[in-house]
């Protein structure tokens, strides 16, 4: 079964009273450095430009996470890797982020590769951690709009083992999957960095008979075209240290053509 919330509180029965747990949400982190983050940005940025604005982006979607929790009852998580650069990322993320390893070591089920066995282990580990429900978000979407992020703790906290989460990307991945349990499957053989991740996500989903409840889409910042929409648009949340790091930067008037020309 599918639901589609299109921005809307979700209002579950009883969820205000506090007693259906905490969820976790886990953004998948790498420390920033020059030469490794934000690399589809190079060019047009410099690697240094893009390390800058992957640092942006991580403070503001943690701080994301924190406003959020003003509203429903949410544990902010930064699921890292490689291991040994906790120490370096924590400069990067909110107050109160708790930092947990995941780069896919240990044991995952067959068909589970990739990108697939980091969040896979970012969402074992939230559950180890004690928590109702656990979603894994993007670090690459610092203008979410909050709105998104209760809707989707309420939508889990107020489903069963069943219930999964779901926000797709224009591009077709996706920014959010949050689930009741840790459901393996929905990592395994899927082709991550495609335009098919979300449609392979709901098939899996489907496939396990999983209650699955759509959040609106909303766009990432991996390529040109994408970083000049974050220059020229507004919406959503208002993202203070992304927004800083472009006029610091010199790229508030960005477009692709100008700087490929």
């Amino acid at each position: 079964m599918i639901s589609a919330m299109h921005g809307q509180a979700f209002e579950p029965d009883g969820l205000a009273g506090g007693s259906l747990g905490s969820c976790a949400i886990g953004v998948m982190a790498k420390t920033p450095c020059p030469g490794f983050s934000k690399t589809r940005l190079c060019p047009p940025l410099h690697p240094e430009q893009a390390a800058a604005l992957s640092a942006a982006f991580l403070l503001d979607t943690t701080t994301n996470i924190a406003r959020a929790a003003l509203s429903v009852p949410v544990a902010g998580y930064a699921a890292y890797a490689p291991s040994g650069t906790e120490e370096a990322l924590l400069s990067h993320v909110a107050k109160g982020t708790i930092c947990v390893l995941a780069d896919g070591s240990g044991p995952v089920p067959q068909g589970v590769e990739g990108f697939g066995r980091c969040l896979l282990h970012a969402i074992q580990q939230m559950f180890a951690a004690g928590h109702t429900a656990a979603c894994v978000l993007s670090s690459d979407t610092p203008t979410l709009p909050t709105q998104f992020l209760v809707t989707a703790v309420s939508a889990l906290l107020s489903g069963n083992h069943r219930r999964v989460v779901l926000g797709a990307c224009d591009d077709g991945g996706y920014y959010l999957l949050g689930m009741r349990s840790p459901h393996a499957r929905l990592f395994a053989d899927i082709a991550w960095s495609t335009s098919s991740v979300a449609a392979a996500t709901r098939t899996r989903a489907a496939e396990l008979g999983l209650d699955l409840v759509e959040l609106p889409p909303w766009y990432d910042i991996d390529d040109a075209a994408a970083l000049e929409r974050l220059v020229r648009e507004s919406a959503g949340y208002d993202a203070r240290w992304t927004r800083r790091a472009i006029q610091t930067l010199g790229i508030e008037t960005f477009t692709p053509a100008q700087c490929t020309a």
